[in-house]
This record gives C-alpha cells, structure tokens and sequence, in this order.
C-alpha cells in the first residue's frame, strides 16, 4: 500500500518536479520563466504593432489630404517655397525623388517635378512618430515589469517555500530534535523527502541518524553487561574472600568443636542425671532447657567442624517464624532476657530453602547480639517481608533492637572474623562471621546498618520457598 501511495505521488506534477535534481529544475525554471516572458512581450506588443500599422496608415492618408488642404502642403517656384539653396541644387540634380533631412525630426519634405519644373514641400505634424515609439516602450516596461513581479512572487511564494525553504527547514527542526534528544522527530518523513539533492542529503542524514543510535544502543547495551559482569565479578570475588574467611575460621572452627566436645558430653550426662533425682516441674522445666541447650551446642558444635569440610547440607522449605521462636527461647536461658521484650512480627506464611539447624544458628548470633547490646528493658523485633531479586522472590528477616547501634568504625568490618564491640568473655567476634557463612552457603545475603531512630538493623534475606 506504501508503494501505491509512493507512485501515486510521483505521477503529479509538483512531486515529479520536487523529483528533479537542481540543474534539471533551474533548467526548467530558466525555460518557464522565458517562455512566460517571451508569451507576454510577444502578445504585449505584436497587437500594439499591429494597430500602429492601421493608425499609421489612418494617420497617412489624414496628412496627405491635409497637407493637400492646408498649408503644410505648398507648390510653386523655389523662391515662393524658401526652399533653401543647398536643396534647391540636389532637387535640381534629381527631379522626381524626394528630398528630407537626414536627423530628425524629418518634419519637411521636398520634390521638384520633372515635367512642369515646379518645387513641391510637404511638412509633416511633429511628433507623430514619436508618440508611436513612446507608447511601446510604455507597454513593453510595464509587461517586462509585470512579468517579474509575478515570477518573483511565484518564486518566493510557492516554488522556493515548497522545493527549498520547506525541506531546508524540516532538516533545521530535525537537527533540533537530534540535539535534544527527541527520537520522536529527530528522522524525517519518507513521504517529505524528494528525490532531488535535497532528499539526497535528508535520506542521508536519516542513515546517518539511524546508524548512530543503533551505536548507542549497543554501546548502552555492552557497557549495562559490562556493570552487570563487574558486578557478577565482584559478588564471586566477595564470595571467594568470604570461603577464604571460612577456610581459615574451618581450621579453627575445628579444633575448637573437638575440644568442646569432650565436657558438653559430660554436661548432657549430669543434666539427664539431674532430671532422674528431682520431681519438682520447674526444675524439670529448667533441666529440659538446660538439655535442650546441651543438645543445641552440640549441633552447634558438629555445624563448626563443617566449616573444614565440604559437604552438601539437606536443603527443604522451612517456616521462618517457627526458627525464630525457637532461636529467642535458646537465647531466653540468659538472665537479661526476663526483661526484655521480644517480639516476633515474621509471618507465619513467610518460608525459605535451607537446613533447619544451620538457620537456627544464624538468628540465635543475631538475637543474642541484640539482647546483650539493649538495655535490661530494651526491646527487640524481629520482622519479614517479601522482595524480588533478579526475577526471584526472596524473604527478608530483619533483627532490629534499640540499643546504642554499632560503632562506625565497626560497621564496614562486623562480618570479619574477631571483630566484636563486645570484647569480654562473652563475645569472641566470631558469630557474625560463622553467620554470615551460613547465609552465603544458603545462597542468601546478610547485611548490618543502624536505624536512623537508634539501635542496629541486621538483614538476612534468603530465597523464597515456592510451598512449605
């Protein structure tokens, strides 16, 4: 239909000479505008002529039959005549021709007849002629002047604003919408482009546009996969410093839960002992923490030697607030804990991919972080949401309390290993590093920042589980 629409245009007269290349059309202006001159000075004058010829010969015959009825007509001896000398001498040398003078005005004529010998004058009205000269140069300025005009006025009112200032003008506002950026109307029309150089240089400039910002797009395509590949390369170097961390902390970790194993063993046995010599509930009560703990750091314990193992860990969809409880009731053996207060906003439909027991972990560092860094009646809260990463869903958890925050000299290096604000017997600075091992090993991110309200902010987000 394009094609149609495009013959279609060509086939009328104005697009075909919008069509032609400069020196074809000025060519063809140049003949226009002569053959327009040549047509109006030749039906200008050539009437004009024609009725001068008829007014002449009118005008003849009125001043032969005047000059025969008048004086302007006389015959008669020279003398009577005044025929001067010099002409009476050249009549008399050629009787029958006429004699005039040779500028004008030729106002007189003389002739001597050669049978009688008499002189004959005939005078002529002054300015008969001249009138006739005079009325066509008036007719031929005012047609010259007239065609001019009009063929200014043509030039300047449609041919130039149509064949020239127009695409000159779509090419400026073009070039504007380049230089802003507009990709609207940066390209020009194929159906305004002609094809004559104008249309040449706007299809041109059309390619050139078109090529440039298919450049662009591609430069703004390679370097958004080049930040994409820094940040890839930056997440595994991250995680390469993090495995060397955990490498090292392994060897350690290892040595360490061998040589807690020996007195969490005899722990367990004197508390299960403990239990088979009392009734009282809240001692039992007290005894199956005490156990459940014992239990608890002897998983812990066999967590630490994995850090020097590579092993793969069993991997299912876990509810989220039922760990945190638990977390909050390992940590609740502490004296401080009566007195503070714990809340847990996780939603109960909020679960994630992992292993239980290595998860536990993680929120017990990160709550027992929080209860020793409040007061003895600070708060702690512990709240999810959803997010998307990457196209994935993922669940946050957040620990938030309302202590004196962290340090920010400590902040940028919490997760390394040693670093703890807590520097006495109850912190090695080694829980956050052990937890952050874990997250990664998830596949999840953790993060530590301070609320702008007070108090320190610890994230953990991790991959969504599809069901549980």
């Amino acid at each position: 239909m394009h094609d149609r629409q495009h013959s279609f245009r060509r086939r009328t007269p104005g697009r075909l000479f919008g069509d032609l290349k400069v020196r074809p059309k000025l060519m063809v202006l140049h003949n226009l505008f002569f053959l327009v001159l040549a047509i109006s000075v030749y039906i200008s004058l050539i009437p004009l002529l024609q009725h001068e010829v008829s007014s002449a010969e009118e005008r003849e015959l009125h001043i032969i039959t005047r000059t025969l009825t008048t004086e302007d007509y006389g015959q008669g001896p020279a003398d009577t005549l005044r025929i001067p000398k010099a002409v009476r001498a050249w009549l008399d040398a050629h009787p029958g021709k006429s004699w005039h003078d040779s500028a004008p005005p030729r106002e007189t004529i003389y002739q001597k007849d050669p049978l009688t010998g008499m002189y004959r004058r005939f005078r002529i009205p002054p300015g008969t002629y001249e009138d006739v000269v005079r009325r066509a140069r008036r007719n031929l300025f005012i047609v010259l002047g007239a065609v001019y005009i009009l063929a200014v006025l043509l030039l300047e009112a449609v041919i130039m604003p149509l064949y020239v200032y127009g695409p000159l003008r779509r090419m400026l506002n073009a070039d504007r919408a380049t230089q802003q950026g507009d990709r609207d109307n940066e390209l020009i029309g194929e159906n305004l482009i002609t094809d004559d150089e104008i249309g040449q240089i706007m299809r041109s400039r059309n390619a050139t546009i078109l090529e440039l910002r298919k450049r662009e797009d591609d430069l703004e395509n390679a370097l958004r996969r080049l930040e994409e590949t820094a940040d890839d390369l930056k997440r595994k170097n991250e995680m390469l410093e993090s495995q060397d961390r955990l490498v090292s902390l392994g060897l350690l970790s290892a040595s360490i839960a061998h040589e807690l194993n020996t007195p969490l063993t005899v722990l367990q046995g004197s508390v299960e002992k403990l239990a088979e010599t009392t009734d009282d509930a809240h001692t039992q009560d007290r005894l199956a923490r005490m156990l459940r703990v014992t239990q608890r750091l002897r998983k812990i314990s066999e967590g630490l030697v994995d850090f020097s193992r590579v092993r793969k860990q069993h991997m299912e969809p876990i509810p989220v607030r039922p760990l945190i409880d638990e977390a909050w009731s390992l940590v609740a053996i502490d004296e401080k804990s009566s007195t503070a207060e714990f809340t847990n906003f996780v939603d109960p439909a909020a679960a994630v991919v992992g292993n239980a027991d290595r998860l536990i972990q993680v929120y017990v560092n990160l709550i027992r972080n929080a209860l020793h860094a409040i007061a003895p009646s600070g708060k702690i809260v512990v709240r999810s949401k959803r997010a998307v990463r990457s196209g994935k869903a993922w669940i946050s958890i957040t620990v938030e309390d309302n202590g004196p925050g962290i340090p920010a000299s400590v902040l940028p290096d919490i997760f390394e290993a040693f670093v703890s604000t807590r520097l006495d017997a109850r912190g090695t600075g080694l829980g956050l590093t052990v937890a952050e091992g874990i997250v990664h090993q998830h596949g999840g991110v953790i993060a530590a920042a301070n609320r702008p309200e007070g108090g320190a902010c610890l994230e953990v987000a991790l991959p969504a589980a599809e069901s549980v």
